[in-house]
């Protein structure tokens, strides 16, 4: 099971926090991360095995919206900063819609990905 994440600039701690609450589970449930680049290098520092794609606004977003396209994942997390201005905002529409088109479960903060994540690994 593959499972992507993103993360916004004032999110990407909350997303560490959130992973080091399921290590275990994700280890157990064999589970590949994908981030994009940024993101991926603090889950990264945090001792996570995580595949890096380019940052979100270099093209990150685009790259997990093709793989949600492809039924490559399982379910994507990205946690945006609702209060904030974003210059890639078009990506991250557009990766939002590929997961509705897809049916892709898309979790967009922690409460949300919390249900998602004791759902997908469960033992």
């Amino acid at each position: 099971m593959k499972i992507a994440l993103i993360a916004h600039d004032g999110k990407k701690a909350d997303m560490v926090h959130f992973l080091s609450g399921f290590r275990e589970r994700l280890h157990q449930a064999d589970v590949d991360l994908v981030a994009t680049g940024t993101t991926g290098s603090h889950i990264e520092k945090a001792g996570f095995e995580v595949q890096k794609l380019l940052s979100g606004p270099f093209g990150g977003d685009a790259q997990i919206a093709a793989m949600a396209a492809q039924k490559e994942l399982a379910m994507v997390v990205f946690f945006r900063d609702p209060l904030d201005k974003h210059p890639h905002e078009p990506d991250v529409q557009m990766l939002m819609r590929i997961c509705d088109v897809h049916n892709i479960p898309l979790a967009t903060n922690p409460a949300s990905a919390e249900l998602m994540f004791k759902a997908f690994t469960q033992t």
